[in-house]
């Protein structure tokens, strides 16, 4: 009897496990490769042109497919209303030290968690520039 059938059979299912388990399109590929090799074992063809079909449809499906599977699947980065206080100036509203945690800024009329990017303490009533945001954190340089 030939166990090649069986093997084939067990590949697309291990390929299919794995690729339900992932979040991008990672061994689909690889599933497809095994399912025409795996119908071409049931028609009786050798192991090797089994393995031949196995890379040859891997192949193709992974380099003609994945460049346009990964244009549709790419997530956009929208900004957000948050992100659009990058590069603004701030006033600090209290002491910046990132040794103790503490400090803030106001912009915008919202008042924000504050750290300093070099780690320099600046003082309430200076003038910051908000260079990135962590959480509810913004990262600020004196100007």
């Amino acid at each position: 009897m030939d166990y090649a059938v069986y093997i084939w059979l067990a590949l697309v299912i291990i390929f299919g496990i794995i690729e339900a388990a992932t979040v991008g399109l990672t061994v689909i590929w690889f599933a497809i490769g095994a399912v025409f090799s795996l119908i071409v074992s049931a028609f009786g063809g050798p192991y090797w042109l089994q393995i031949v079909v196995f890379i040859i449809i891997s192949l193709i499906c992974l380099l003609l497919v994945r460049p346009i599977a990964r244009k549709r699947l790419k997530g956009k980065i929208e900004p957000t209303n948050a992100d659009r206080i990058i590069g603004k100036e701030a006033k600090v509203t209290e002491d910046i030290d990132n040794i103790s945690g503490k400090g803030a800024v106001i912009t915008g009329g919202i008042t924000w968690s504050a750290r300093s990017e070099n780690g320099q303490d600046i003082p309430a009533g200076c003038t910051v520039k908000i260079l990135r945001i962590e959480g509810v954190k913004v990262y600020v340089e004196r100007i």
